[in-house]
């Protein structure tokens, strides 16, 4: 299995991408590809003291630039390490891609140049987020603001099937994001899309009100990019609140005392909150693993993101997506 990684997308490429590789390629048994200026990766590894004589490296002259037009990728950005990166998937030169570069270019590029599933209308992006008891999968997270009731369900279906194959869930339980339980809430998009679900080859749990995200009752969350997005960038903030709160109320005096009875339950929750965990987003809808790490993801996070891809391919992910398409339109 080959993991193809973008070198210089995000905040800390090449090093922290470089150092990652390493660990991947020494503890998941699985070979990693460096994309981007040779000379410069060959440089960078020199002055941190990795040793990448092992790694295969593809070359690509450019940078996608964060400001560029996501869908320049195709002509303008096609000799940059995501353009180069994401053809040589699609071409069967790697199973899945990895970067923390430009979300809306990687969006595109992955539509674009690697494909999307048979019968998929749009892409979605995720987010894994945390619970009282385990994490579940919110899509989409921003790429696809207006949505019809059609795209919600193959957002459902994709959701799913990531959380079999990926997370080893069974059979998730998927919600639909809305303000009420009841059926017949929410706006036509939430309407129409709740009958549509009950026929839908997923375990539909029904309505998901905001408040009962962080409960940990589903698995899969559903709802169109503005929500979800909001969703997202909430959940990012009260993250960043509960880190200070902490460190205020065990920062010093009596309250290290405290902590150190504390340390092991402040630990596991700061570990549940940390995105660097979880590793990135995956792009679902598209014929290969692409995973979106965070833009200032360090060697820590790129790690885990390539143990990511590695997972969705081991568990044949897009398999079981394009499956169960297949599926639905046999029943329409």
């Amino acid at each position: 299995m080959k993991i193809i990684i973008d070198a210089f997308g995000g905040d800390n490429a090449p090093a922290e991408v470089i150092r990652a590789a390493r660990m991947a390629k020494d503890t998941l048994d699985t070979d990693v590809v460096l994309c981007g200026d040779t000379a410069r990766i060959r440089d960078c590894a020199g002055e941190l003291g990795v040793n990448i004589a092992d790694l295969e490296i593809l070359h690509a002259p450019g940078v996608f630039d964060i400001h560029a037009q996501p869908g320049t990728i195709v002509k303008e950005g096609k000799e940059t390490s995501l353009a180069v990166g994401l053809r040589a998937v699609r071409e069967g030169r790697g199973d899945a891609f990895v970067s923390a570069g430009s979300s809306g270019g990687l969006v595109a590029g992955a539509t674009l140049l690697t494909g999307r599933i048979k019968g998929i209308k749009r892409p979605a992006m995720t987010a894994l987020l945390p619970t009282a008891k385990e994490k579940f999968i919110l899509l989409d997270a921003g790429a696809n603001i207006e949505c019809r009731p059609e795209m919600l369900v193959q957002f459902a279906v994709m959701g799913s099937a990531y959380m079999q194959c990926v997370k080893g869930i069974k059979s998730p339980r998927v919600a639909l994001l809305n303000v009420g339980a009841e059926e017949t809430k929410g706006r036509e998009l939430e309407v129409q899309t709740y009958a549509l679900l009950q026929e839908a080859p997923v375990n539909f749990a029904g309505n998901a009100e905001a408040r009962e995200l962080p409960q940990g009752h589903f698995d899969v969350v559903v709802c169109d990019g503005f929500a979800g997005n909001m969703i997202l960038k909430l959940y990012e903030g009260m993250g960043g609140y509960f880190r200070d709160t902490l460190k205020d109320w065990f920062g010093g005096g009596r309250g290290r005392l405290a902590a150190l009875f504390l340390l092991r339950k402040i630990k596991a929750f700061r570990k549940q909150m940390d995105y660097k965990e979880e590793g990135g987003g995956i792009i679902l809808g598209v014929a290969h693993p692409v995973i979106k790490a965070h833009g200032s993801s360090d060697a820590k996070a790129f790690f885990n993101a390539i143990r990511q891809a590695k997972a969705c391919v081991e568990g044949d992910m897009i398999g079981m997506i394009a499956e169960n398409m297949a599926k639905m339109k046999g029943e329409s």
